[in-house]
């Protein structure tokens, strides 16, 4: 009889679909150590013009016309992002000063998600619209399910703890087509707008491409995690004593 991972009175124990979480475990780090690598060695190549990250997002933005969109300088080395409900470009410290190739390719980047808001972009409106569900349901969901289990497995709570973490499976799955498409965007608009030389447009889509793989391993470990979550707890069974 194969083990579910959780005894009563037996404490937590080993089965076979650990094996799910340590595959999703090996793509996530994989994944960041292929970015982090790739940002580190491109963070030390100076674009021809000079043009720091900062200034990129500026040219960009405003050669789309979007003049109402503000850029942020964050105090952290990390944590680039474009707020919708403020209209903000947000870049990293280094990213905003920096006149590397990496600097450049981030801070389109975010210019891409904000092409994406003035557009409509559909993923992305989905996206936004769920955040507030996928927040409750990323921290309710194994909670839930837990508390099914040691009350007697009740069915009831944990098919909803499922459909909850299914939810923030959902939301990667979809935040999946808003990266590529910001980071197509990206490209696009560098080359356009000469912000870089054909070699280092190279080397900013290399730096894109592998920030891209760390959303597939986060979705691919997402999937692999919610599949053993139901393999364990999905039917209408429980181990016996």
């Amino acid at each position: 009889m194969p083990y579910y991972g959780y005894g009563y009175g037996y404490g937590l124990m080993w089965d076979p679909t650990y094996y799910l979480v340590l595959i999703g475990m090996l793509l996530c780090l994989g994944a960041s150590a292929l970015v982090n690598s790739t940002m580190k060695k491109y963070s030390k190549v100076r674009n021809v013009n000079g043009i720091t990250g900062a200034e990129a997002a500026r040219r960009i933005l405003n050669q789309e016309g979007l003049y109402n969109v503000q850029i942020e300088c964050l105090k952290n080395s990390s944590g680039d992002h474009y707020d919708p409900r403020t209209n903000t470009v947000r870049l990293s410290y280094n990213n905003f000063n920096s006149a590397s190739v990496t600097a450049v390719g981030v801070a389109a980047h975010e210019c891409g998600h904000a092409i994406q808001h003035a557009k409509g972009y559909a993923p992305l409106s989905i996206r936004s619209a769920l955040v507030p569900v996928v927040n409750i349901g990323s921290n309710l969901g194994l909670p839930l399910i837990l508390l099914g289990v040691f009350l007697s497995w009740n069915q009831t709570l944990i098919q909803i703890g499922i459909w909850a973490f299914a939810l923030s499976v959902l939301f990667q799955l979809i935040t999946l087509p808003v990266e590529f498409n910001a980071s197509r965007r990206a490209v696009e608009r560098i080359e356009h707008y000469g912000l870089l030389t054909a070699t280092e447009n190279n080397g900013c889509k290399k730096v894109l491409t592998a920030a891209a793989m760390t959303y597939v391993a986060a979705a691919a470990s997402s999937i692999l995690q919610l599949l053993r979550l139901v393999l364990l707890f999905g039917g209408n069974r429980r181990r016996d004593d």
